[in-house]
């Protein structure tokens, strides 16, 4: 589904949050009447959920990736599975790029019986702590410090797919930014046994953009993250263009960017997951930002998943 955020998402509570509010209140009853009938089934295989609260943008695809780095090095066998969606091709791809493990079934269930069937050992659900029909042995709640929870309110009056209250079955949180001390207090008052981590993006090509005029393009779902980190690492950004969150780019709009930076000298850089999207077009002037991302007190995070 391609989504232009609404601005007053993260903004106070205004008026028209409340007018939405009746929605909200349909689909907040319809998410627990979803949690009451849905039977949870059990599968005889460690399961690892990363998921979010706060719709998109929010790093779940890179950090299951960095987990499955991780629990190699701990000698197991991850499988990433993946729900099928057709318009979600972009991460896909991405994933490929870093990991033949990847697993992509109609439903979450099947995906995790594949893993299974392959003497895969252990399966991260990359995005799945809404999908009910699955027992998780560890769940792993994704924040932006930038975004964090927005107005606080569930669709469509705020950005959240659930309420807090959903939170006391998660077990770690990773909030990937800068640390903020009233955020924690607010998370472990609903679940205080949760353990909270801190996560950043470190940019690895960055030399390839020193002194040059940017045309920043992305169709993710927090683009002012992206900009902002581009900006950080004294990059300069002659021009901004946004699109929905797993937008399809056509050829003739990637043409487009092509001949808008060369009439204003500006180089093009994308997300790496933008980039993915339109690399088959085998258009060379199009780049984008390598980014690691890197988590405070790894070991910690590594003992946590060797428990599972």
């Amino acid at each position: 589904m391609e989504i232009n955020k609404p601005k007053f998402w993260d903004n106070k509570i205004g008026l028209k949050s409340i007018i939405l509010l009746p929605i909200s209140l349909i689909y907040n009853f319809l998410i627990l009447l979803k949690k009451k009938i849905t039977i949870t089934k059990k599968i005889d295989l460690p399961i690892i959920c990363v998921g979010n609260i706060y719709i998109g943008g929010t790093g779940k695809t890179p950090t299951s990736l960095l987990l499955s780095n991780e629990l190699e090095k701990l000698g197991r066998s991850p499988a990433i599975i993946r729900k099928l969606y057709k318009n979600h091709s972009d991460e896909y791809n991405l994933i490929r790029n870093y990991t033949e493990k990847l697993i992509i079934k109609k439903t979450r269930v099947e995906g995790v019986l594949e893993a299974k069937r392959l003497n895969y050992d252990l399966a991260i659900l990359d995005d799945g702590f809404q999908d009910y029909s699955i027992k998780k042995d560890l769940s792993i709640i994704c924040f932006n410090s930038q975004q964090l929870i927005g107005n606080g309110l569930v669709l469509p009056s705020g950005p959240l797919r659930e309420n807090l209250s959903s939170l006391k079955k998660a077990n770690i949180i990773i909030i990937n930014g800068s640390k903020n001390k009233n955020f924690e207090e607010k998370l472990l008052n609903i679940n205080k046994n949760l353990k909270i981590f801190y996560s950043f993006y470190k940019p690895l090509n960055l030399e390839q953009f020193k002194n040059k005029n940017l045309l920043a393009i992305a169709g993710i779902g927090n683009p002012n993250n992206f900009f902002k980190l581009i900006e950080e690492n004294n990059l300069k950004i002659g021009k901004k263009i946004i699109y929905p969150d797993h937008y399809s780019f056509s050829r003739s709009e990637i043409q487009s960017f092509v001949n808008k930076a060369e009439e204003n000298n500006y180089q093009i850089i994308m997300t790496e997951k933008d980039y993915y999207k339109i690399s088959h077009l085998g258009f060379r002037e199009i780049n984008y930002l390598r980014v690691a991302l890197i988590v405070d007190n790894i070991d910690k995070l590594a003992d946590e998943l060797n428990k599972v």
